[in-house]
């Protein structure tokens, strides 16, 4: 393309400015109604340039624009997948930022990347949608359901897999009635000592250790955790957290799923580790102490974020 800069009018200049001004760089007043490009539009272009580490310029040439035009772009203006050359620009980083926020853990470098697709598709599995790696709306509305974590004016801290206060856990297990179901026998023993550990923590626990056969759908629980040792044979149609991929961000996977679903009761189907969760007898009884006290502390600090502040 041709460079637009110092003295051009018309259309094009219009365009560069409007994009500049949508970005939060000032252009003089009448420069933009005569649609002319002075001195305050190359201001903005060559302040534009350094802020984005382009070289030293107040023309707007190819790469330049190339820039500008990405940085316009806004999470949901388009549908993003893996491509070659890789989409990337400011609607790419944010889903980045959010991700990473969210547990979802990829690079953060504007490049929509195979470690951003996978990091897409764990998503869409933790919230129940086809794990494609495609961020078609539907993606992008459950990704925004959670602006309350990652965004840049949120007043929610995302949850953390630090220990929490013995105060902070009472309050959750006492304010947010949770239900607790099995699907088979070592996820039953995993269950139960979730259940006595919450009772234990507090007498007045909201957590309930259901049967398979029981109403799940009572307006008293907000959230219902199925535990299992075996992969489901899909995930579309609930939320999903394996424990296997998750490493450190377990609370964030839960958090995510509760908040991003539409579901009331949301259902949360979380595999055990299948390392200590297997059928072949090495099962131990430390080995269900262990991760019933990993599960409670996760599911603590996942719904600690939504007490209200008084408590």
């Amino acid at each position: 393309m041709e460079p637009i800069g110092k003295g051009q009018t018309g259309a094009a200049v219009e365009d560069v400015q409007t994009r500049l001004e949508a970005l939060g760089y000032a252009i003089d007043a009448a420069e933009k109604t005569e649609k002319s490009f002075g001195p305050a539009t190359e201001n903005a272009v060559a302040r534009f340039r350094e802020d984005h580490g382009l070289a030293f310029g107040k023309q707007i040439d190819a790469i330049t624009w190339s820039t500008l035009v990405d940085e316009g772009y806004k999470l949901g203006d388009r549908t993003l997948y893996l491509r070659l050359p890789n989409f990337h620009g400011h609607d790419v980083s944010m889903l980045q930022k959010a991700l990473n926020i969210l547990g979802f853990t990829c690079e953060r470098d504007g490049y929509f990347g195979p470690h951003t697709e996978a990091a897409v598709k764990q998503f869409q599995e933790n919230v129940g949608m086809m794990p494609d790696g495609i961020c078609f709306p539907d993606t992008f509305d459950a990704i925004k359901r959670m602006r309350h974590v990652w965004s840049d004016e949120s007043k929610v801290e995302a949850p953390t897999e630090h220990p929490m206060g013995f105060a902070r856990a009472v309050a959750v297990l006492n304010e947010i009635p949770l239900g607790l179901l099995a699907e088979d026998a070592i996820a039953r023993n995993v269950a139960a000592r979730i259940w006595n550990l919450a009772s234990a923590t507090n007498q007045d626990s909201k957590l309930i250790l259901m049967d398979e056969d029981e109403d799940d759908s009572t307006d008293e629980i907000k959230v219902l955790l199925d535990l299992t040792s075996q992969a489901p044979e899909e995930t579309i149609g609930f939320s999903f957290v394996a424990m296997d991929e998750v490493g450190a961000d377990l609370a964030k996977r839960l958090h995510t799923a509760a908040m991003s679903s539409r579901e009331k009761p949301t259902k949360i189907v979380v595999q055990l580790p299948s390392e200590k969760a297997n059928l072949e007898g090495s099962f131990t009884n430390a080995d269900a102490q262990m991760l019933a006290g990993l599960i409670l502390d996760a599911i603590c600090s996942a719904f600690a974020p939504l007490l209200p502040k008084s408590v």
